[in-house]
């Protein structure tokens, strides 16, 4: 008996699908992999309030995921729906929202907040799934839109630095000013301070950066003409090649930057914002001898939420 099931990620800058289908042998299918950026999480910093736009914005989308499950035989599905929607006080309306479209699915299916905690274990699942486990320990750095994941098999912390949260909070020019960098910064390294008393980050032999921010650097550092999922997935990105495209990253306005095919729409104005946290992150981890590359995955939260239904 085949089984096919979704999994649907809102976060605070996308939305993301993944179908998979699997057979009576056991063996699984990918039958579609959906990203689109949304921004849900626009202004819930300074806010506290999803937008009416921000939710018509998702709710478009998600409806073009529910055809698209609907077409494909999706018997069951889960939503989760990660920082923005922890934040913000009319939440209520965003869930009533994936309350009506997901029960065309599944009856009673409705996004569901999860902690941070258990999105870092989700994304450790996935991220880790296809990287030979002898290069164990890992460290799986989700960098998403309000917030970064830090786990291993050991601990989880999830942190308040997404690149949408950066980017609205401190980097309002265009392209940053010092002192905004410099502000920004200094609000990274506390929370990699506070990071670092959960997470050693000295003890891991591979770190793996999965999302938005580490796939789009993995396609600038292979000068890839298109973003390719097939050559980012499990690339390894040295820290020396991550440094001198994140540099030339900071110094292009968001119109520079949305001219690069790379860069996916939507992405130009908060990558500068991304940029900025894994050098932090990597300047961490050199200060206390740890690893000196990243091996990109394009397995994350998703993943690990199709296993678990599986």
């Amino acid at each position: 008996m085949t089984r096919t099931v979704a999994a649907v990620d809102c976060g605070t800058n996308s939305i993301r699908l993944l179908i998979v289908r699997e057979g009576n042998d056991g063996t699984r299918a990918e039958i579609a992999r959906r990203n689109e950026i949304v921004r849900l999480g626009q202004g819930v910093d300074k806010n506290g309030m999803l937008s009416p736009e921000a939710i018509e914005r998702t709710r478009a989308a998600l409806a073009a995921y529910v055809e698209e499950m609907r077409a494909s035989g999706v018997e069951r599905v889960r939503m989760v729906a990660t920082s923005a929607t922890r934040d913000a006080a009319n939440r209520e309306d965003f869930f009533s929202m994936t309350a009506q479209l997901l029960g065309q699915i599944e009856p009673g299916a409705r996004a569901e907040v999860i902690s941070g905690e258990e999105e870092a274990a989700l994304s450790y699942a996935g991220a880790t799934a296809d990287i030979d486990p002898a290069r164990g320990p890992f460290c799986v750095i989700d960098l998403g839109g309000g917030s970064t994941e830090f786990v291993t098999d050991a601990a989880a912390i999830s942190t308040q630095m997404g690149c949408v949260r950066l980017t609205e909070r401190f980097l309002r020019s265009d392209p940053p000013a010092r002192e905004e960098d410099a502000a920004a910064r200094a609000y990274v390294r506390g929370l990699l301070g506070s990071a670092h008393e959960a997470i050693d980050f000295a003890r891991p032999r591979t770190l793996v950066g999965c999302a938005g921010t580490f796939t789009t650097l993995s396609a600038l550092v292979q000068g890839l003409e298109e973003y390719d999922p097939m050559k980012i997935h499990c690339s390894e990105l040295s820290f020396a090649q991550v440094r001198e495209t994140t540099a030339r990253l900071r110094e292009l306005t968001s119109e520079q930057r949305a001219a690069i095919p790379a860069i996916s729409a939507g992405r130009e104005d908060v990558i500068a914002s991304g940029a900025l946290v894994v050098e932090e992150i990597m300047e961490a981890t050199e200060r206390l001898g740890g690893c000196s590359s990243f091996v990109i995955s394009e397995k994350d939260l998703l993943d690990g939420i199709v296993t678990a239904l599986l």
